[in-house]
């Protein structure tokens, strides 16, 4: 089963975990851009990052065979602070035209505060001016309720409804995001969020066309093996291969592939791996020979 890991935050993965997903047979991610842990207190500071994910990030992924696309974005868990909001917005009106990078995300909210909603508004102008798809964020507090008001933001942007995924989707909001048009992202965790038993259950309910999973493995509790462990319940549990592969290949990719950034056909060419190539001088060996 070829997989595509739609959201992971390799960032805060270790090396040890590309080659573990690189045998569990995931072929590319996509890394949204998100917090690091703590508030930035530098404009520059998001710069470097936007510059890690675009380069040492997908360097590291190519050492093991992995293509590594990113989203550029202002999270809503940092979009509070007026101190940097509006430059950063300025940053991702920059980053977004750059190569590899596949969606503006993750945006949305956080704690649902009428700052995170103007910043929310701004960057869905900002991809609907690239021509690029929306990763969003819905929050984990008030879920129900803040899903509904994404709903309607998004909805009154007038972006088209094939270029937005909403993630972190539960039992409770995927009826409201069915409705829409959107796709609908879901994201596995060990012990929160869902489980690959309650996804069985949901594409046995609501089927699996606009439909994701993924990992968002981070700097919490998270295992960045959880779509091909999901892959596993959903053969036990009986559902077409047909219909696996649609869920952890054909949709994710063929949202993203509205980009412009990305293509089935990148994962066809050559993917032999060149562990003597480095990085701004820099390599993931630390010593070792290839």
């Amino acid at each position: 089963m070829r997989i595509f890991e739609p959201h992971i935050h390799c960032y805060s993965r270790t090396t040890d975990d590309y080659e573990r997903m690189a045998l569990a047979g995931i072929e590319g991610v996509c890394e949204p851009a998100f917090w690091l842990g703590q508030p930035r207190t530098h404009v520059a500071t998001f710069k470097d990052y936007f510059d890690t994910l675009l380069g040492w990030e997908r360097h590291r992924a190519a050492q093991f065979g992995i293509r590594h696309y990113c989203t550029m974005g202002l999270n809503p868990k940092e979009a509070n602070d007026d101190r940097l909001n509006d430059d950063v917005l300025a940053l991702v009106r920059e980053y977004v035209h750059k190569d590899g990078v596949i969606a503006v995300g993750e945006i949305g909210y956080d704690d649902i505060t009428p700052t995170e909603e103007r910043i929310l508004q701004e960057q869905i102008q900002i991809a609907i001016e690239a021509r690029k798809p929306i990763l969003i964020h819905t929050p984990h507090r008030d879920k129900t309720g803040g899903v509904k008001r994404t709903l309607d933001v998004v909805r009154e942007s007038g972006i088209e409804p094939s270029m937005v995924l909403v993630d972190h989707n539960t039992e409770m909001t995927i009826p409201m995001v069915k409705e829409t048009g959107y796709y609908a992202g879901f994201s596995i965790y060990p012990n929160t969020k869902m489980t690959p038993e309650r996804m069985v259950e949901i594409f046995r309910r609501f089927g699996t066309d606009r439909m994701i999973i993924n990992s968002a493995a981070d700097w919490g509790i998270s295992d960045p093996l959880l779509v091909p462990k999901t892959v596993q319940v959903m053969r036990k549990a009986g559902m077409d291969e047909d219909e696996i592969e649609k869920v952890v290949w054909g949709n994710p990719i063929g949202f993203f592939a509205q980009s412009g950034q990305i293509a089935f056909s990148d994962f066809d060419r050559d993917r032999s791996i060149d562990r003597t190539r480095l990085h701004a001088g820099n390599s993931v060996l630390r010593g070792q020979k290839p």
